[in-house]
């Protein structure tokens, strides 16, 4: 996510500079055939581009709209999450008499927050933080999950035994609830809370497997194929279109205009057609970078960082004072 006041243009140009590259080649190469070539037939009505460019922008405005409310629902799971989590540190420390049973519970949910921004950090197929400009801008920035491993950061929150059973498991963040809920059973057989506690506890622990599976639904469940391809092929066919709408445009214009330009007109394809083509290829390429808000982008929801602040609170739940401060990110990119 980025934290500070927005992108510069100048970020953004060098992001999408790449289709902007080939927008400039094709639109030169075809202005070049009508004007210099004679293939005068390769002009297209505008009439035909101001329709297609209107269908595309409403696909583009609906992908865009798609992928943002998928942006939303994250950081509306995550805000959920992180609301449970301060809840389960102060009933754990309120319902449960014996120090070091709350602090056992209170450090294996931090394993389950770990395990789960872990699982959340998997590369799929479908993601676009493999493409060459997302690990361009990745230079400028570190994903937590990528530097360090899974095995190391459990071991500040769990036993061995435990860490080894998480670790083998498919599922590792669920095995880690598991785990919790086992341990709630123990307690409550062993009169260390009350029944009362105990069902207030596993309303928390439910709560927190639905949050769980919704985070797992933005992850797993891409942004329909069938609508991304669409949009992407669209998005071609007016960019290949465009220099030949604005030919027919301009040509008109050859005869009537005077001075340098006399006769040259159609020239002014190329600027105008790389300019709008250029916005709805940038337009594209936002809302592909929105639709996986935890692939590790720069548009990413910030779950390591929401973890830090939420390991901070549980931490000061329990007295402790030898809390390391959270270092302040070296870029606006927080993850």
């Amino acid at each position: 996510m980025h934290a500070g006041r927005s992108y510069t243009f100048t970020e953004f140009l060098l992001w999408t500079r790449r289709p902007l590259y080939l927008l400039i080649l094709l639109d030169v190469a075809l202005v070049a055939l009508y004007q210099l070539g004679g293939l005068h037939w390769l002009a297209v009505p505008w009439n035909v581009i101001f329709m297609l460019g209107t269908s595309v922008a409403l696909i583009a405005g609906f992908k865009n709209t798609q992928t943002y409310n998928r942006l939303w629902e994250a950081q509306q799971v995550w805000a959920s999450i992180t609301a449970a989590s301060r809840l389960w540190g102060t009933m754990s420390r309120d319902y449960v008499a014996h120090p070091e049973h709350t602090r056992r519970l209170v450090y294996r949910h931090l394993a389950w927050l770990t395990a789960l921004r872990y699982q959340m950090r998997e590369t799929k197929p479908w993601e676009t933080v493999q493409l060459a400009p997302n690990v361009e801008y990745r230079k400028r920035y570190d994903v937590p999950e990528k530097v360090r491993t899974l095995d190391t950061e459990l071991i500040k929150y769990v036993t061995p035994e435990e860490r080894s059973r998480i670790l083998g498991a498919g599922g590792k963040a669920t095995e880690v609830l598991s785990l919790q809920g086992a341990s709630l059973r123990q307690l409550l057989d062993a009169g260390d809370i009350p029944q009362a506690s105990f069902a207030e506890l596993q309303r928390v622990l439910r709560d927190l497997h639905d949050q769980q599976a919704r985070s797992e639904r933005l992850k797993n469940y891409p942004y329909p194929r069938q609508y991304a391809v669409i949009n992407v092929i669209f998005v071609r066919i007016l960019c290949l279109l465009l220099p030949l709408g604005m030919i027919d445009l301009l040509a008109p214009m050859n005869d009537t205009v005077g001075g340098a330009m006399a006769g040259h007109m159609v020239w002014m394809a190329i600027p105008l057609s790389v300019l709008v083509s250029w916005m709805y290829a940038a337009l594209d390429q936002v809302g592909e970078s929105s639709a996986n808000p935890f692939e590790g982008g720069a548009n990413d929801i910030p779950i390591s960082q929401l973890c830090t602040s939420i390991e901070l609170d549980l931490r000061l739940l329990l007295d402790e004072r030898d809390i390391p401060v959270p270092q302040a990110p070296a870029s606006p990119i927080v993850m």
